[in-house]
């Protein structure tokens, strides 16, 4: 089986895509997984480390070909706010919970979250249930990715909340 073994990023590639895969996010943070794009090409994904894979990026096959990626449509909520102070607090609430946000200019894109939906209400925003590609920040350690982690946070979906380590 072909192998992917390197990423290129959006705008860093230019040819012309052989097929294109259609991840979601958790689909697009991974070292090695066997893919199948949209024509019916069979890979596998065989990078040196796990890396966060984002919407536009390329994926170079051995044989010098490109496969693109584009981020799938899934479950999210649009939190929107009364002012661009309001929306910055709202996402650093977020970011205070480590959770994967797409920060765009009126609004941010979150996962669907009951706990945390009712957190942003109660603190003035307003929130609907959408259909679309997520693609959130990669955070400022290289795509923090919280599936490996090995101490506490608060995701919203304990009883503790304290948060008293440093990334640094």
């Amino acid at each position: 089986m072909i192998r992917a073994t390197k990423v290129f990023p959006s705008g860093e590639w230019s040819h012309v895509a052989t097929d294109v895969v259609v991840l979601d996010f958790d689909h697009r943070h991974r070292r090695r997984l066997r893919m199948q794009g949209e024509g019916g090409l069979d890979f596998l994904l065989d990078l040196p480390e796990a890396t966060a894979i984002r919407d536009g990026d390329g994926l170079l096959l051995e044989d010098g070909r490109i496969v693109a990626v584009k981020a799938s449509a899934e479950p999210l909520v649009d939190v929107r706010a009364t002012d661009a102070g309001h929306l910055v607090r709202l996402a650093w609430h977020l970011g205070n919970r480590h959770l994967p946000v797409q920060i765009e200019t009126d609004r941010l894109l979150i996962r669907e979250d009951h706990v945390i939906e009712a957190m942003l209400v109660s603190l003035g925003a307003t929130i609907a249930h959408v259909e679309a590609p997520f693609d959130p920040e990669g955070g400022a350690y290289g795509g923090h990715h919280h599936g490996d982690d090995d101490h506490d946070h608060d995701d919203g979906h304990s009883s503790h909340h304290r948060h008293d380590h440093d990334h640094a």
